[in-house]
């Protein structure tokens, strides 16, 4: 049964801004692997931008908004062997988000040169 749909989509160079202009702003918002796997890529900003939009549709999908005790680096994309993206919930995030316990938390990311998207399905059993 799918419990929850998030969608957003953000500009790159909003998110290009915030980076190259406010300090901190990249460790608040991404995990350290978000940071190595996006520093990695040519065109790291759309990356990112994807990540960002991935973090705004989650909170979509669960319903709540922005919670309470929880933290956008905490909320990671990291992707498998494949490329595949997946989320991971660390940290207090995890531990805020306990109840939640979805089966399945699904995840699409695309970006091109000027915006960055994502879907997110939370998902359970029965």
């Amino acid at each position: 049964m799918i419990n929850g749909v998030g969608v957003d989509i953000v500009e790159v160079e909003r998110i290009a801004a915030s980076i190259n202009k406010e300090k901190g702003f990249r460790e608040l918002v991404f995990s350290a692997h978000e940071i190595n796997y996006c520093e990695s890529k040519a065109k790291k900003f759309e990356h990112y931008a994807a990540r960002f939009a991935a973090k705004e549709a989650f909170f979509k999908a669960i319903g709540t908004g922005w919670a309470e005790g929880t933290a956008f680096n905490e909320i990671e994309i990291h992707n498998d062997e494949t490329g595949k993206p997946h989320i991971r919930l660390l940290g207090k995030t995890a531990v805020a988000l306990k109840q939640l316990k979805p089966d399945d938390i699904q995840v699409s990311l695309s970006h091109t040169g000027s915006m960055g998207m994502a879907v997110v399905m939370i998902v359970n059993a029965g």
